[in-house]
């Protein structure tokens, strides 16, 4: 029994300490699914900012529905920055891999403001939506200038 609970725990170790990497085939396959993440998180997050800033009418389900979903979106493409995915069609800048830590707490920030515009678009408040999406939009910022190729 003790050898069969070994095995168990052994196999389990192994399932859950295989890297995120090992869902992409190639390098070149994270970096599409990152920039994928990327694109459709913008959208949504573009479309509140329309509203937050006066080009199109404030409509209050549309702009919490595409705060939540760029919310959700902003936890996927971290995946896709594995060793390997600094070459090829990307615009990453080489500091991603040499300041991991900085980029890092930069994705957490930029998620943690998501959450927040997220949280005030539920309210249907416009100002409210105005000021998280300022921001949000400022932690984008930052990270884009830091670690973003022209």
């Amino acid at each position: 029994m003790k050898i069969l609970a070994s095995l168990t725990f052994a196999a389990v170790a192994v399932a859950v300490s295989v890297p995120a990497m090992a869902q992409f085939q190639k390098p070149e396959d994270a970096v599409k699914y990152r920039k994928a993440a990327f694109t459709v998180m913008g959208a949504h997050f573009s479309r509140v900012g329309a509203m937050a800033n006066g080009r199109v009418p404030f409509d209050a389900a549309v702009a919490a529905e595409n705060a939540a979903l760029a919310e959700m979106m902003s936890k996927l493409p971290w995946a896709g920055f594995g060793p390997g995915t600094d070459k090829g069609d990307t615009r990453a800048k080489p500091e991603i891999w040499t300041e991991q830590a900085k980029f890092t707490a930069g994705a957490d920030k930029m998620q943690a403001e998501l959450t927040k515009l997220s949280a005030a678009a539920k309210t249907g408040n416009l100002d409210a939506v105005k000021t998280a999406f300022g921001a949000a939009g400022q932690t984008c910022k930052a990270c884009h200038d830091a670690y973003r190729k022209d």
